[in-house]
């Protein structure tokens, strides 16, 4: 399990670049509960990896600034009972928040207009809408 590296899009993190932690975990286990150390912790060095590139870099550090602590980025999984099927969990979870801090910019928005055709309807629907309304009144004398 952790002689495989994380491969993130194009992006390949060897599993050196890994340090995982593990402790007990809340919630239903039976028996094994008090004694087993379930709860998987992974942390990546993003400040610090070689594995990305300048421009990258400086991206995940600005979309993940409020998750990294000292440039790190801590995932953690506690969901399963056995510890194998929580680092499963847990680098799957790693994977998912640095493509997304990865990802490239969206374009930026080109402004349209509505159609003169689209403006009319809507236009003439309210004004249905007012006569409708303005049939349900008492009529004034």
């Amino acid at each position: 399990m952790n002689s495989e590296p994380l491969r993130v899009g194009p992006l390949v993190i060897g599993p050196e670049e890994l340090s995982w932690r593990f402790s007990r975990s809340g919630g239903p286990g039976g028996q094994g509960v008090n004694t087993t150390d379930s709860r998987a912790a992974v942390s990546y060095d993003v400040a610090r990896s070689p594995a990305l590139s300048e421009a990258q870099r400086a991206r995940a550090l600005a979309r993940l600034g409020g998750r990294l602590v000292d440039g790190v980025l801590t995932v953690t999984s506690s969901e399963h009972r056995s510890q194998l099927a929580n680092r499963r969990a847990a680098l799957v979870r790693l994977g998912a928040v640095l493509e997304e801090a990865l990802a490239p910019p969206p374009k930026p928005r080109r402004r349209t207009r509505p159609s003169r055709g689209s403006v009319e309807r809507r236009l003439s629907a309210k004004k249905r809408q007012a006569d409708i309304k303005r049939m349900r009144r008492r009529p004034d004398h």
